[in-house]
């Protein structure tokens, strides 16, 4: 059973366990608090406090999470008390000599961090802000001072907004937790950069995935695991189609939960996954849910909380639960709430949940009612347009209130007001973040007058965003380039003949007797007019109205024919790579 309490001022949570002592300090402060443009900067925090305990017979470690930091050791009570200790002395006095270092070791360990497949859907559906920046690298770490940390240390790190979880019989005896007063900070509320749900976003052809945010309850809970059993059921042994469909639950601050789902595909079976896997959302959703499936969820999870209650590995899930401002759950209580669930409790959730649904799709899902999430801006920018010196059809927009790059006929608009990050490069290269999850890049070597348009971005942008970048390689740098000569002669004209017979064998073929009937009727009328003039040339007094009338007939014709042959050259052109 779990004890509640305070030592120096700490919430305690206190569960007797078999074995070494083991204790953890949870703060509440994570990923999604950090601003984009210091994104980075909890990890940097944990890295130095971590470093000044130096080396110890026992293991120990720390962890930056989406909403939580925390320090914990498994070990004799006099080491658990000296590593705490040390964890908190560090905290009142980071070793800022280690800065440097602690920064190149942060860059080591995410050059060799993948990536994980579902951080594209916090990206879509928050954008560059509080729970959207999971998936972005630490791009702040080169913008942290010492009193960035200093003031970061003094917001977050504070004995009432921490908890202390002890797996044991008592407190270590030499315990002291000597942290700075504060207040506790609730974790950000979840934006949202979609215009609406459900939607989808193209993804990779080797995987959907799909999250959904709901209510934090048990029947959440279960509904995330009745929805991997069907999953798996289905896709995997049934179908044969994916080898991986797994969920995740998640709680996401104190009332809500996101619920993640995966499912691997072959990039030839794509499709089938994809209809394998809505059919299952929509068969939970209408409230086709197995009772069996129900039933044997709660079971697991029933023997779950049994065993975590024996071994105190509750603890962490209760000092998270605490932080997030909702009581420390009896396993009693967690138990009855478990065995309550009932299937339409699922049904219920499994509704909500389709009703939030992001899916990332190889393919569109817009035939299942999800709606496609915008793949650019609503609007552009007034400003100083920069041409493209490679692609006549690509500019950039400076203006007073933000930056627009329009490829393709495509806008991606960041506003200042509402930019996030700033990546400066020395040799001119920008790159700008906006809240909502788009970006533009602006390299001054591929734009006229490119160095006065990142003069009239850098006028615009506050230090607090802009994060200066190492400097390139020279080779690195892009360059325009050259633009072909266009051919002259008899060349030109061979190119210009082999694009209307490409185009001719591209058309449809209602295309391609429309036009071979132009031509036919317009070289019956040049014939026409050509017997006409002969007779004219006899004295034949009615041949000059033949002449007129057949040769606007076939003026007209000749038209239709070059109208048609500038067609095909747009076809050929347009099926280029």
């Amino acid at each position: 059973m779990i004890k509640q309490f305070e030592s120096d001022g700490v919430p305690v949570l206190l569960a007797p366990a078999t074995g070494p002592s083991h204790a953890g300090l949870v703060f509440r402060v994570g990923i999604a608090d950090e601003p984009l443009a210091r994104r980075g900067i909890t990890h940097l925090v944990e890295h130095l406090a971590l470093h000044s305990v130096g080396v110890a017979d026992y293991h120990y470690n720390g962890a930056t999470g989406v909403e939580f930091t925390y320090f914990h050791m498994r070990g004799a009570e006099k080491d658990v008390a000296t590593f705490l200790n040390g964890v908190c002395a560090a905290l009142r006095d980071l070793p800022m000599r280690r800065l440097a270092a602690e920064r190149d070791l942060l860059q080591a360990e995410a050059n060799g961090r993948t990536p994980g497949v579902a951080e594209p859907l916090a990206l879509w559906r928050h954008g560059g802000r509080d729970y959207g920046t999971v998936a972005y690298p630490e791009w702040g770490l080169p913008a942290i001072t010492e009193d960035d940390l200093r003031a970061w240390v003094a917001r977050y790190f504070t004995r009432e907004n921490v908890v202390l979880w002890v797996a044991g019989d008592a407190l270590p005896a030499d315990l002291r937790l000597d942290l700075p007063a504060g207040a506790r900070r609730p974790a950000p509320a979840p934006s949202s950069a979609l215009p609406g749900t459900p939607a989808f976003f193209p993804g990779s052809p080797g995987l959907v995935a799909w999250d959904a945010m709901v209510p934090r309850s048990t029947a959440a809970g279960v509904f995330a695991a009745v929805l991997e059993r069907v999953l798996f059921r289905e896709l995997r042994q049934e179908a044969g189609l994916s080898y991986i469909a797994k969920t995740d639950y998640q709680p996401v601050g104190a009332d809500s939960a996101v619920i993640t789902a995966i499912a691997d595909a072959l990039p030839e079976k794509h499709g089938a996954v994809l209809g394998g896997f809505v059919d299952v959302l929509a068969a939970l959703r209408f409230g086709r849910i197995d009772p069996a499936d129900v039933a044997a969820v709660v079971n697991q999870r029933a023997e779950a909380l049994r065993h975590g209650e024996e071994s105190a590995a509750r603890l962490p899930a209760q000092a998270f639960a605490l932080l997030s401002g909702r009581p420390v759950e009896d396993v009693e209580d967690a138990l009855a709430a478990a065995r309550a669930v009932t299937v339409a409790d699922v049904a219920d959730v499994a509704a909500a949940a389709w009703d939030s649904g992001l899916l990332m799709a190889p393919e569109p899902a817009d035939w299942a009612g999800f709606a496609a999430a915008p793949l650019a801006s609503a609007s552009a920018v007034t400003g100083t347009a920069y041409a493209s010196l490679e692609d006549s059809g690509e500019r950039l927009v400076v203006g007073p209130d933000g930056v627009t790059a329009t490829a393709g006929g495509t806008l991606t608009t960041v506003r200042f007001d509402d930019c996030v990050l700033v990546r400066a490069w020395p040799d001119g290269a920008r790159q700008l973040f906006g809240a909502d999850g788009t970006a533009i890049r602006v390299e001054p070597t591929l734009s006229a007058n490119g160095p006065q348009a990142v003069a009239a971005i850098d006028a615009r942008v506050g230090p607090e965003i802009r994060v200066g970048q190492p400097p390139r390689e020279p080779g690195s740098i892009p360059r325009p380039r050259p633009r072909p000569v266009p051919p002259a002669g008899l060349q030109a004209a061979a190119i210009r003949v082999q694009k209307v017979l490409t185009g001719f064998r591209r058309a449809s073929t209602r295309t391609q007797l429309s036009l071979l009937l132009k031509v036919l009727g317009s070289l019956l009328f040049a014939g026409g007019v050509a017997i006409s003039a002969v007779a004219l040339a006899r004295g034949d007094s009615g041949a000059a109205a033949g002449i007129l009338f057949l040769g606007g007939l076939g003026a007209y014709f000749a038209h239709q024919v070059w109208t048609g042959l500038g067609v095909l050259r747009r076809l050929a052109d347009a099926e280029e790579p």
